[in-house]
């Protein structure tokens, strides 16, 4: 298996969290809330995949500016922002915990439907969500999270890549997304999703190490 592979491969829990009877490898959130792990994790398609390590310096101001900025301008607004760790159910089938296969953790996340707000998070599609890259989770965003955000109909996924100090938009047009172009520092760039909202790339990017 070539390095690449390795690093992106999908990885489990060890045997000590895994809910017993469970020999498929197909999880669920009622099998992820029985797990005591002290890492993240993520359920995609009923995989499981482990967080990276710890956010890098310019991931964590990257996500407290953009969070920043929603949550002032949402503030007395009907829709609300959220910042990681944040559970995002996406279900399929049926809300049921036990029928739900994919549980995601977006860095940020904007839902604008007060009833997909529970005591454990959302369930159903955000309005929007930001992912920041970090080294060994692009496949995971740029692929497997593509996937599912397009396929649970969240209306905006934004893509920024702290090294190269980039932003990308995602709107889904007619269930399939419409990739924007490549927004950068001196852009000021305005959701689709979130009426009204503009956000500063300037001021995001500042100091970028």
């Amino acid at each position: 298996m070539r390095q690449d592979d390795l690093k992106n491969k999908v990885e489990e829990p060890t045997a000590d969290y895994l809910p017993t009877g469970q020999v498929d490898g197909h999880y669920t959130y009622a099998d992820y809330l029985t797990w005591q792990m002290e890492e993240m994790v993520e359920l995609i398609k009923g995989k499981v995949f482990k967080q990276a390590a710890a956010p890098r310096v310019n991931h964590q101001r990257i996500a407290g500016s953009v969070f920043t900025a929603f949550f002032s301008f949402l503030k007395g607004k009907k829709c609300e922002a959220f910042i990681a760790p944040f559970d995002v159910r996406l279900p399929v089938k049926s809300k049921k915990n036990e029928d739900i296969d994919t549980v995601v953790q977006p860095d940020i996340c904007v839902v604008c439907d007060p009833e997909k707000i529970d005591e454990l998070g959302c369930v159903g599609a955000p309005d929007l969500v930001v992912e920041i890259l970090s080294p060994g989770n692009n496949k995971k965003e740029l692929q497997n999270k593509y996937e599912v955000y397009q396929e649970s109909g969240i209306k905006e996924y934004w893509v920024i890549h702290p090294n190269e100090c980039t932003l990308i938009i995602y709107t889904l047009i007619d269930g399939k997304y419409n990739t924007s172009k490549i927004f950068t520092h001196g852009d000021k760039v305005s959701s689709q999703a979130v009426q009204g909202f503009v956000l500063d790339l300037e001021e995001v990017f500042d100091g970028m190490m």
